[in-house]
């Protein structure tokens, strides 16, 4: 059996989760199924995004050129409050029901569980759960119990999991989950900058000639800034003094440029940057301090640009990079990330062999084609098992 009909579950999305399912979603559009989202108001504009483009290149399968996702709003948070998660399960159901989706695809652990509860009262009927997880546990020891909750709950009710790491579907193999792999999650493959566009990258930064240590993402705990802001620290003595740019914008903002300042550092942040490409090829290393990481697109980005990379060697990082495409450190570690970042700027052999071999690596990532494909191979697979296809 073919799956005809597709819906995303989402929760609250701060990163790539959203844009992930977005993808996928005008993926099927192409493919001609008809697809549906439900999520938080503001991950709609994503959805609307990728089918506006996809209707700018005429996609296949969509009858005069009029496919859309079908978006309806339900309030998936972050944060479990139960009468707000109730109705948000309440109004999924009826939603569902209404859509008649041969798959359910739903995107992170909270997503998940509000799909699982939502198809619960029929299960002999209801169609296939699929779901992604996107995140490891996080620290908070109440947070992570509730993460615990959903992964179990998640593992008992969904046909299959895909993971973004391979220790995220060996967590779920244990816990129980039937069918488990590895989910494909490619970051887009970005045109190169311009000359004017790195000249203006590189003078927003404002370097003058000095080394440029460069790090994106969102200002999290997970990302592992601090421990970059620590290794910073280390170099400050060098002559000339590198100067670490972080792009992003996210809850610790405002204590790591406090943190910064009050030790004195060379540091920027730039915010929130629509130019990535640009800042990377500005860039002389790409620093990826996080604690954990599934399959980063500023990892993908930088190996697709050629840079040098040093990273974490957490999640799914080494994965990505393979052996010989970054310097890979534990997490949590200032000196041996502030070695590493100094080992490729004072080495120009090293920052060469590195460039070069991101450049090897990016040519075996999988692209937004190849997850589609993936994506819908498994929902025909678990639509054709599904008990409503009997």
């Amino acid at each position: 059996m073919t799956a005809h009909r597709v819906a995303y579950v989402l929760g609250t999305t701060a990163g790539g989760t959203g844009r992930h399912a977005a993808m996928l979603a005008a993926g099927c559009l192409r493919a001609g199924l008809e697809v549906s989202a439900f999520g938080p108001e503001e991950t709609r504009r994503l959805f609307s995004a990728g089918a506006e483009a996809l209707l700018a290149t005429g996609p296949a399968g969509a009858p005069g050129g009029l496919a859309r996702v079908a978006f309806d709003p339900v309030d998936i948070a972050q944060r479990p409050r139960p009468a707000r998660d109730a109705a948000a399960v309440l109004r999924l159901s009826r939603l569902l029901a209404r859509a008649a989706p041969d798959v359910v695809h739903a995107h992170g652990l909270r997503a998940g569980a509000a799909a699982a509860l939502a198809l619960a009262h029929d299960r002999a009927r209801a169609p296939a759960l699929l779901v992604t997880v996107h995140n490891a546990p996080p620290a908070p020891v109440l947070a992570r119990a509730v993460y615990g909750t959903l992964e179990r709950l998640v593992a008992r009710r969904a046909a299959a999991v895909l993971c973004v790491s391979a220790d995220l579907a060996g967590r779920m193999s244990r816990l129980g989950a039937p069918d488990t792999a590895l989910a494909v999650v490619p970051a887009p493959k970005a045109a190169a900058p311009s000359a004017a566009a790195v000249g203006q990258a590189r003078a927003d930064i404002g370097a003058d000639g000095r080394p440029v240590v460069l790090a994106a993402g969102r200002l999290t705990r997970q990302k592992g800034f601090g421990t970059l802001l620590d290794a910073a620290a280390r170099w400050q003595y060098r002559v000339p003094q590198p100067l670490l740019a972080i792009a992003g914008e996210g809850p610790l903002a405002a204590s790591l440029a406090g943190r910064a300042d009050a030790a004195g550092l060379a540091v920027r942040f730039l915010g929130q940057r629509g130019d990535v490409p640009a800042l990377l090829a500005a860039a002389d290393v790409i620093a990826v301090p996080s604690r954990w990481e599934g399959q980063p697109l500023i990892v993908q980005e930088a190996l697709q640009a050629g840079r040098p990379i040093v990273a974490c060697r957490v999640g799914g990082i080494p994965d990505l990079t393979g052996r010989d495409a970054a310097l890979l450190v534990p997490p949590g570690e200032p000196a041996q990330l502030a070695a590493a970042v100094l080992s490729v700027l004072d080495d120009q052999d090293i920052a060469g062999r590195l460039g070069a071999a991101a450049l090897a690596r990016a040519a075996a990532l999988p692209s937004a084609a190849d997850a589609v494909h993936a994506a819908l191979a498994v929902y025909g697979r678990l639509a054709a098992a599904a008990p409503s296809s009997s």
